[in-house]
Parts: structure tokens; C-alpha cells; sequence
């Protein structure tokens, strides 16, 4: 099973993105489908974030 998180900046809002570690992203409405992104591409997602 795979545990969801998402933004503490969305505080308790339901109009989220959430993360599965390993699996992908999904939107808090609509959590029976996601999108997969491997480790590798989250990380160098995460990185271009953050240089930004």
C-alpha cells in the first residue's frame, strides 16, 4: 500500500496534488487514478524546482 502525501502548504484543502513514493502523482479528487514518475525523474523534477 502506498502512502499519499501532499503540500503542508495546502493546509487542509482538498484541491491538492499528493505524492506516492514510488508510484507517481495524483490529484486528491481524483485519487483512484495516477500518474506514474519513477524516483529519477521526481528527483530531477524536485531539483529544477528548487533552483528555480
Amino acid at each position: 500500500m502506498t502512502t499519499w502525501r501532499k503540500s503542508s502548504y495546502s493546509g487542509t484543502s482538498s484541491d491538492c496534488v499528493e505524492v506516492g513514493r514510488g508510484v507517481g502523482i495524483r490529484d486528491s479528487k481524483a485519487p483512484t487514478t495516477h500518474l506514474p514518475v519513477s524516483d529519477k525523474a521526481w528527483s530531477a523534477f524536485l531539483a529544477e524546482v528548487k533552483a528555480r
